[in-house]
């Protein structure tokens, strides 16, 4: 079952502290009537109620137990007071950093990687970070590397050959949300709430690596080998209807085939081309 955090008040520490100087100043006038009894038990009284004054900073909760049950949590900051019984433990409400270590891992391909995240975190429900988990920044660092896990079998490291496929190179900023979503879903158990989770490395493992490099490089430039042919093949099309829009040069088909066998090398080539004078006519 879980613990469902309730928001409650308490003394002004400072108005506490009126009154145990009142009562302080009573014991001195029963000490000099000679009241030894008196003396005694508010004395003990004023021992006891000291003991209730507590300090919060800012962003700083008190979880309030009394005797093991949970009587609810205090946010107020500043100088405050409470049953002496109860037993206040404090949580920080501050926004933390968790660096995870690199950890080896299989993508969707079976490939080897390493991979970290960084989580920026903070408790906000005490309830539930103090009593429905064992401890909460030990819970949050093991389901952050548990979900790290699963999100990096879930996607290939890179890919070319397809652009719908999302791949944990490609898109960063998605990737990045469905590894919050994933944890805000694990964590909440534990009363925390994740403010951003974004991959720290990523790179493939060491005794891949240069076998991957390769097999970047080698589908890098099939990439970019279909990207000039395609613009190649705009290129001559356009060349070719302007011609014959214009009608400035009449060309049949052998001579069509000619003219964009010489623009595709043109465009495709490696190297600079050198250009050829034709000192005849169009057929010689």
């Amino acid at each position: 079952m879980r613990t469902q955090e309730v928001k409650v008040g308490v003394v002004d520490g400072w108005l506490m502290a009126g009154v145990l100087t009142f009562v302080l100043a009573g014991i001195v006038w029963l000490a000099i009537q000679q009241r030894v009894v008196a003396v005694i038990v508010l004395s003990l009284i004023w021992s006891f109620v000291l003991v209730g004054f507590f300090t919060l900073q800012p962003n700083m909760a008190a979880v309030l137990v009394l005797f093991g049950k949970y009587k609810g949590t205090v946010s107020t900051s500043g100088w405050c007071w409470a049953n002496p019984l109860l037993k206040k433990i404090k949580v920080s409400l501050r926004s933390r950093n968790l660096n995870g270590e690199k950890i080896k891992v299989n993508d969707k391909r079976g490939n080897p990687i390493e991979i970290a995240l960084v989580v920026v975190w903070r408790v906000a429900d005490t309830a539930r970070a103090v009593f429905d988990v064992d401890d909460y920044t030990s819970f949050v660092k093991v389901q952050s590397e548990a979900a790290l896990r699963h999100l990096a079998s879930a996607y290939p490291y890179d890919t070319f050959e397809s652009d719908d496929e999302q791949s944990l190179r490609g898109n960063m900023e998605e990737i990045s949300a469905a590894l919050k979503k994933e944890l805000d879903e694990r964590v909440a158990r534990a009363g925390v709430d994740i403010e951003e989770a974004r991959l720290s490395h990523l790179a493939y493992a060491p005794e891949i690596a240069g076998a991957m490099l390769q097999r970047q490089q080698a589908d890098a430039v099939v990439a970019a080998r279909s990207r000039i042919v395609e613009g190649a093949i705009g290129m001559v099309e356009m060349a070719l209807a302007r011609l014959e829009q214009g009608r400035a040069v009449q060309l049949d088909d052998e001579r069509r085939a000619a003219m964009v066998s010489n623009l595709l090398v043109v465009l495709c080539g490696d190297h600079a081309v050198q250009p050829v004078v034709n000192a005849g006519t169009l057929y010689t």
